[in-house]
């Protein structure tokens, strides 16, 4: 780690700098990108007013040192080389936090680039933060971060903001108090209810636009819901009623559009990192997979239908977050062993990625929930509303992102242009804002079922 750099004559020689190998989840994110599919995690952030450029560069550089694992690049290498490697680099490459020029459409080219380029993986820091204005005499602003997620995830640059924000408003805040799940942990509570047995999973029905050039990127829709309330003694999570919605929504927009009735299969992170300054930054999360039979979601389900499939939910979830698993699955780790050359694992992991599409997860819902860091920018204010989306690969091609202040739930809808138009994700919101009303309406009227064994 510390050995010299030979050094080009009449130049001192440079030391080396350290390497660390991609963990499984960086590498199969690596091995399975394909010409055309952004890989960014896309973030925006409302501020009510405008932070000072020279002292929000200063605050942001200083968070990159005291989180140094986000200071890295891909380290070059042959092509027979088994493993890709990180570069942990000492200072930026290049200069993240940018001012680009004021004007009504400002948001929306930086959105749009957000959404079709990730950062260069062969620069530090792999993630660009541009302050957005709609004038030059507007009062607000919004942070737009894009970041690549082959090298962190949305949580882990989110405390890294948050230590910018600390740093730039003079404060050390500390991360305010999640709420905790409900009771029942694993070997507590009802009998687990497997869910369907493996079988090919529904698809989001296809709504492309009919010109080819329409069906490229992405597009993204950002909402602001309310989060209705939840008893104290609830036996389910707000979690657990945004799985059921997106449920009932991927079931009606399929019947609307006479797809076939299959199981419906969410994939949901789990991440069990701590919020405080010792988060260890990178991809955290692991990845699970809740099911639906496709008998479990009735075209017009009663409340009291609605009510059972939340507590099975319920049911799952919590079994699935007690159970401790590798991150992306017990057979994906073989694809990553250090066996063949990284170009011919990552062209193996491409095809089977294609053979195995029937049976990949309907869609993928990465709910945050309440930002425990006040983000406060000092002068230029508190973030007033935080979004994010997730990358939509196909054969998924739909991914829903939410995150929560105070009692307002802030949801991220992005999809691939080559499964649907923008009219038809704009659909598609409506009708996950109109389930996520039922679904709670339907709960608040349900009695909790006491856990046996079960602390409370």
């Amino acid at each position: 780690m510390t050995a010299a750099r030979p050094a080009r004559p009449g130049l001192p020689v440079e030391p080396a700098l350290a390497r660390i190998p991609f963990p499984l989840v960086d590498e199969m994110s690596r091995q399975g990108q394909r010409p055309g599919e952004p890989i960014g995690v896309h973030m925006e952030i409302r501020l009510p007013g405008q932070p000072d450029p020279a002292r929000l560069r200063t605050a942001f550089g200083t968070a990159l040192r005291r989180h140094g694992r986000i200071l890295v690049r891909e380290a070059p290498g042959r092509w027979y080389r088994r493993r890709y490697e990180w570069e942990l680099t000492a200072a930026p490459d290049v200069e993240s936090v940018r001012f680009p020029p004021a004007g009504p459409d400002a948001l929306a080219l930086a959105r749009a680039r957000a959404l079709d380029e990730a950062p260069p993986l062969s620069l530090s820091p792999p993630v660009r933060l541009d302050v957005v204005r709609a004038s030059a005499t507007s009062g607000g602003c919004v942070l737009l971060c894009t970041i690549h997620h082959t090298a962190l995830d949305g949580p882990a640059f989110l405390r890294v903001l948050a230590t910018a924000a600390e740093v730039y408003s003079g404060t050390g805040a500390e991360p305010a108090p999640v709420r905790a799940a409900p009771p029942g942990a694993a070997g507590s509570g009802p009998p687990l209810d497997p869910g369907p047995p493996p079988a090919r999973s529904a698809r989001v029905a296809p709504a492309p636009a009919p010109l080819a050039h329409q069906r490229r990127g992405n597009g993204v829709l950002l909402g602001e819901l309310p989060v209705h309330p939840r008893p104290p003694d609830a036996d389910h999570t707000v979690n657990d009623r945004l799985l059921v919605a997106t449920c009932l929504t991927i079931a009606r927009w399929n019947r609307l559009h006479g797809a076939p009735a299959r199981p419906i299969r969410i994939t949901m992170p789990v991440d069990d990192r701590p919020r405080g300054v010792d988060m260890p930054i990178g991809n955290g999360t692991r990845l699970v997979e809740v099911a639906f039979g496709a008998r479990e979601y009735a075209p017009a389900p009663s409340p009291e239908a609605i009510v059972g499939l939340l507590r099975r939910t319920a049911c799952r979830t919590r079994r699935l977050r007690a159970t401790p698993g590798p991150a992306l699955g017990r057979g994906v780790a073989l694809l990553a062993a250090p066996v063949l050359p990284v170009d011919l694992r990552a062209a193996i992991t491409r095809g089977l990625g294609r053979a195995l599409a029937p049976w990949t997860s309907t869609t993928l819902l990465s709910n945050l929930g309440r930002i425990p860091y006040p983000l406060d920018f000092g002068d230029a204010g508190r973030a007033e509303a935080v979004w994010f989306t997730a990358p939509t690969r196909m054969p998924r091609g739909l991914t829903i992102t939410t995150t929560g202040i105070a009692d307002r739930l802030y949801v991220g809808l992005r999809w691939s242009r080559a499964l649907l138009d923008d009219a038809a994700g704009q659909r598609l919101y409506g009708l996950f804002a109109e389930y996520l009303d039922i679904v709670s309406a339907a709960a608040l009227t349900a009695a909790p079922v006491p856990h046996e064994g079960g602390s409370r």
